[in-house]
């Protein structure tokens, strides 16, 4: 069975201050993309590895690529005017039948194992999310205020989300919304279910300066 990811990555740096996208801040001396893609090649050395980025952004991302003498094989496409459109130009690179994963650039903590049960759980189901419990209170705001909520009643969503391809590809063919917030969404939205399994609560999202601090004292606890 052929496993792809797509690995989506179209950020600017806005919300880090910076005028580099957040992507190619260095974690740990290395891109925070790079150590993303390594450990999808850690998981399987035969994933075929597809890579969404901006056009603008390439030539750059060439260039880190020399400078760290980067060896991970992938192929790089471009990236969309949204994540949508972003996973849709990177499916259009997938054949199936297969699974494919598709996952944040700036989730470079992902565990192995969290990986391959996506995978494993994907080629049982269809679909599959990882998702965490939600550790804090929650409120809900209303018209008069707001209330607690149960907070076991909600998940925290990562990626990979893995897909069946032809079923990922089926999804892609519906009119973009705002409502489809992750590929989870687009699936549902053709009325099929997706799986939850157990994520990893240290595959944070790396969006701010805050998150960055979070993630060098990550890699510098497993180093």
């Amino acid at each position: 069975m052929k496993r792809y990811v797509i690995i989506v990555a179209g950020g600017k740096g806005t919300r880090m201050g910076v005028e580099t996208p957040k992507q190619f801040l260095p974690l740990g001396g290395k891109p925070i993309l790079m150590r993303t893609l390594e450990v999808f090649r850690n998981y399987d050395a035969d994933l075929r590895i597809v890579l969404t980025l901006p056009q603008g952004q390439q030539d750059f991302w060439r260039q880190l690529c020399e400078k760290h003498r980067f060896a991970v094989d992938h192929l790089v496409v471009n990236g969309g005017e949204t994540r949508f459109h972003s996973v849709k130009n990177g499916l259009e690179r997938v054949e199936g039948p297969g699974l494919v994963g598709v996952h944040d650039g700036v989730r470079p903590f992902v565990s192995v194992k969290v990986i391959r049960n996506c995978y494993e759980e994907a080629g049982l189901y269809g679909a599959v999310v990882p998702i965490t419990d939600v550790v804090e209170t929650l409120r809900h705001l209303t018209d008069t205020g707001s209330e607690t909520v149960a907070r076991g009643d909600y998940k925290l969503v990562q990626t990979p989300q893995v897909f069946d391809i032809d079923l990922l590809k089926r999804a892609y063919t519906q009119e973009y919304t705002s409502s489809f917030t992750d590929d989870a969404s687009v699936v549902e939205a053709l009325g099929v279910p997706v799986r939850l399994t157990t994520g990893n609560r240290e595959n944070i999202k790396i969006t701010t300066p805050f998150d960055l601090q979070v993630g060098n004292a990550l890699l510098s606890c497993s180093i």
